[in-house]
């Protein structure tokens, strides 16, 4: 069988290995839950605010004042970025027995020759010591696909959380934004990668105990 996978599959298999084999190899899926629309709205805004920024070339103020952006830019090629920020296209490779991971990013900043990746994340409260971190998977996945598909990368990513600050007088909402910048490391892409080719080649795995599907 063939696989088609994404930053998000894998991150079901870190979940419940047992859940994400039966989701691929059975289709047998988790049922569905509600998801809020607000993220996916503001994506849609974020990326057009960034547009305007990249087509005047320059940064957004987010960026702008901050030293970790210093010497970057906005990736210019609109025609390529709107490709990689497809769910259904993406930055794409394939192996040997042609099973492919993809992954679509948000937007990436360039560094000289260099590309980094920019993801922006919304919550709904400031951010804990940790939560960054729970993103480190999505990030070196993002850079191994460019890098397999010829592009050199710095050793590091940017997260840009967005969050409410507070309401003005005139009802405007206005958001407080956090730049986290993260090592990535692309040996641990590579090896979520292939650990979950294994393990979807392999027999089914065994009930999950902290898994409320699995008990269900």
């Amino acid at each position: 069988m063939v696989y088609k996978l994404s930053p998000s599959a894998l991150s079901l298999m870190e979940d419940c290995p047992r859940c994400f084999w039966l989701h691929y190899n059975k289709d047998k899926k988790r049922p569905d839950t509600i998801f809020p629309s607000l993220p996916s709205g503001m994506d849609s805004i974020l990326k057009k605010h960034f547009d305007k920024f990249m087509e005047q070339n320059k940064l957004p103020p987010e960026l702008r004042e901050n030293k970790e952006c210093k010497g970057c830019k906005l990736f210019d090629d609109k025609d390529l970025l709107n490709t990689w920020r497809s769910n259904f296209k993406g930055i794409v490779i394939k192996d040997k027995d042609e099973n492919v991971l993809h992954g679509a990013i948000d937007n990436l900043l360039m560094k000289g020759k260099k590309l980094i990746v920019l993801d922006y994340k919304t919550r709904g409260f400031p951010l804990k010591e940790d939560t960054h971190e729970h993103y480190q998977n999505q990030v070196d996945i993002y850079n191994y696909l460019l890098r397999e598909n010829g592009y050199k990368t710095e050793d590091y990513a940017f997260l840009l959380f967005y969050y409410p600050k507070e309401v003005l007088e005139t009802g405007e909402v206005v958001f407080h934004t956090v730049l986290k910048k993260m090592k990535i490391d692309v040996k641990n892409a590579e090896h979520i990668w292939k650990r979950s080719l294994k393990l979807l080649n392999g027999e089914c795995p065994k009930k999950h105990e902290e898994c409320p599907w699995c008990t269900w």
